[in-house]
């Protein structure tokens, strides 16, 4: 189910008390606002709530600033952290990538249909291949090369990129390159990233030759928060396809090309529809 084009959006999380749900859907009731949508999870092993809810105003003339001001009062009682969303929110985006084009296609074909509501500042990459491809689509591309001597420099650059732009989000769309920590603790909570998941786990080179020379079953991908911990951040979502005997090394590669797009593109929905809450080092994630 596709989220209306006219609906707000609460997100909120608070302690585990008697309430929870009925002071935000009260609420809503009293402004004259028809929920369409709402989830609802209390998270026993910490005592943690968190809700969602979309929301249609019956009142052509909703005061985003007035619902504010009149329910920060009441969510301040459940020491409730809460976030309002307008409808049409594009959050300003920037774009790392390397040298693999997969992702960013998917991503910029979506961008083109409006499948995916973002504003897309910039691109940038380690790399010029994918200059021709950010080109077509008209949005700009820093190209800016690094090797282990100019790493900070590096980072430094794309860092001025993603504070000139204003960027809310970063998406590292197979960009083959570790940030370093300081990175990581700027980005945190809003830079998603991608990479395959495979079962047992392959590290190295050829990860689906080496899953091919073993066997496996199943081949998937995974998005996630980044950290400090390479490819251990808070995970948003995962896919998985079944392979078998008959699938060679390159038609693994291929599996998880399509996998990794289809994921990626569905971890950055659900940031952006407010559906995923951080909660220690895990995640909340309320799937359509």
């Amino acid at each position: 189910m596709s989220r209306t084009p006219d609906t707000w959006i609460i997100a909120a999380q608070c302690p585990s008390r008697l309430g929870t749900v009925d002071v935000v859907t009260r609420f809503l009731k009293e402004r004259r606002c028809y929920i369409t949508e709402i989830h609802s999870f209390d998270e026993r092993l910490s005592g943690r709530f968190f809700i969602r809810a979309e929301f249609r105003p019956e009142e052509p003339d909703f005061d985003a600033q007035a619902f504010d001001e009149a329910f920060a009062p009441r969510a301040a009682e459940f020491d409730m952290d809460y976030e309002l969303t307008a409808p049409g929110t594009r959050p300003r985006t920037v774009i790392l990538v390397s040298k693999a084009d997969h992702c960013l296609n998917d991503l910029l074909y979506r961008y083109r249909i409006g499948q995916l509501p973002i504003d897309i500042r910039a691109v940038v990459s380690n790399h010029p291949d994918l200059e021709p491809l950010a080109a077509w689509h008209e949005l700009p591309y820093h190209h800016f090369p690094i090797t282990p001597e100019t790493k900070p420099q590096q980072e430094a650059q794309i860092r001025r990129v993603i504070e000139d732009t204003g960027a809310e989000l970063v998406i590292l769309a197979r960009y083959m390159q570790v940030l370093s920590p300081a990175m990581c603790e700027l980005l945190s909570g809003r830079a998603i990233n991608i990479h395959h998941s495979l079962l047992p786990g392959f590290k190295g080179a050829k990860p689906y030759h080496q899953a091919y020379a073993m066997g496996v079953k199943l081949v998937g991908a995974t998005a996630h928060y980044i950290n400090n911990d390479l490819d251990e951040g808070p995970i948003i979502t995962q896919g998985v396809e079944p392979v078998d005997h008959t699938h060679y090394p390159e038609d693994l590669v291929a599996k998880g090309r399509d996998i990794e797009c289809l994921t990626l593109a569905r971890a950055i929905g659900y940031h952006i529809e407010r559906r995923v809450f951080l909660h220690g080092g895990s995640t909340v994630v309320f799937a359509r």
